[in-house]
């Protein structure tokens, strides 16, 4: 009895460690993802000369988007990887790969000293980051699935969407610190976002070490992968509803997300006409309120089911998006901010929560990684990735409300999808 209670509790700690140190990797990757998004409001003019702020904004949200067309490659290349040669492989290179491109921003010239080119080599640095983050996502929402016990799977897996806010939650919090404490304004847009970069290129390789000792999943062990010759991208393609439902799972919820991500914050500071100070404490707060209800709604999805959540989201966001967004545009201080994103995190939720758990689910082992990664990436690349670019080109026309129907009619074609899909709690390809 005693070796059987030490035994449980050694497999729990072994359990904990496992999605940690996978998780940790996670918001490192998205730790520079965000950093790109926060301090473009600063570096913006050292690429983009030409126009209004508005203008520049655009030119940096576009190579924003670029890094995105890059993520449906990057998740076949990484897939493949962690479908054939293990789950530990695929998380450690995808790290690395993106230390490389946060790197390649940090020591990139400005358009002052090389023109075209400095645009040119930040394009090629999200062209990298994207390579990597493609294969990020699928990697870590198959570990940390695999990993996870049966009864827990959602409440887990939801560490994915913990780290991966918590990772725009700590490129938020160094905005504040450079902002109050360590530099003025003209210091942070002559030279201080460079600083973001080079310490997610620090952490990126930290995090590579720390995934080296990371252990196998049973489930890749047990499916005999490696040992299969043909390509998992082909094996993908033998699973064509799967695949159309993760594209239809993440068209909504990936829109919602990014809308009120990496968009809010100069949704606030151009629209509402927030002081960038107080545009920086909202987004913060709002971000934080996020990454406590990931897990909170985890657990509910393994004792209600994935699908609830689900069909929950998809109605509020239909129904709230427009209103919430029209609110918020008109609000009158940071605390009516507050209040009205953290109302939009407590819907998307219901999404961001358990959408990694809901696609792994839906994959048998050998195929897994690659058909999490590769409809996820084209699903996010076009309806993600291209969120705050089009929100700030209605802006530019003078139709900014057209952007809240925009992503209130996408969350409402993946609403569709969610209330004819089978709850994959109850139908899981886990095991």
């Amino acid at each position: 009895m005693t070796d059987t209670i030490l035994d449980a509790g050694a497999d729990m700690r072994r359990r904990i460690k496992a999605i940690f140190i996978g998780s940790i990797g996670n918001l490192i990757e998205y730790y520079d993802i965000y950093a790109y998004s926060a301090f473009s409001l600063y570096f913006a003019k050292s690429f983009f000369p030409e126009g209004d702020e508005i203008a520049q904004q655009l030119n940096s949200a576009v190579l924003f988007a670029v890094g995105f067309l890059a993520r449906p490659f990057g998740g076949w290349l990484f897939g493949n990887l962690a479908d054939r040669k293990g789950r530990r492989l695929a998380l450690t290179l995808s790290v690395v790969m993106m230390s490389f491109g946060s790197l390649m921003i940090a020591a990139c010239p400005t358009y002052a000293s090389i023109g075209i080119g400095a645009p040119a080599i930040l394009a090629l640095a999200r062209i990298i980051q994207g390579l990597s983050l493609g294969g990020e996502y699928g990697s870590s929402a198959t570990y940390l699935s695999e990993v996870a016990d049966q009864k827990h799977r959602g409440f887990y897996s939801s560490f994915q969407y913990v780290t991966l806010i918590g990772g725009q939650v700590s490129a938020i919090a160094l905005l504040l610190l450079l902002q109050q404490v360590l530099l003025t304004g003209d210091e942070l847009r002559a030279w201080g976002w460079r600083i973001p970069f080079i310490v997610g290129a620090v952490l990126s390789v930290v995090g590579a070490v720390m995934r080296r000792n990371l252990h196998e999943t049973e489930q890749f062990l047990k499916s005999g992968a490696a040992e299969k010759k043909e390509n998992s991208l082909r094996t993908m393609l033998r699973y064509p509803k799967e695949v159309l439902l993760v594209l239809g799972l993440t068209m909504g919820g990936t829109a919602a997300f990014y809308t009120f991500t990496t968009y809010m914050q100069k949704f606030m500071k151009l629209s509402v006409k927030l002081t960038d100070l107080q545009s920086t404490w909202v987004t913060l707060g709002s971000l934080v309120f996020a990454l406590i209800l990931q897990p909170i709604y985890g657990s509910i999805s393994d004792k209600v089911g994935r699908k609830p959540l689900l069909v929950a989201f998809g109605v509020m966001g239909t129904i709230c998006t427009v209103p919430l967004l029209s609110t918020l545009h008109d609000a009158k201080g940071p605390w009516e901010c507050l209040l009205l994103v953290s109302a939009a995190w407590a819907i998307v939720s219901g999404y961001t929560s358990i959408n990694a758990v809901v696609k792994a689910e839906l994959f048998p082992a050998e195929v897994r990684a690659t058909g999490v990664a590769v409809p996820y990436a084209i699903g996010v690349s076009i309806f993600g990735g291209s969120a705050e670019s089009i929100a700030l080109w209605f802006k530019s026309n003078g139709h900014e409300s057209y952007f809240y129907y925009y992503i209130s009619g996408l969350v409402f074609l993946s609403l569709i999808i969610y209330a004819t899909m089978r709850d994959t709690k109850h139908a899981s390809r886990i095991g």
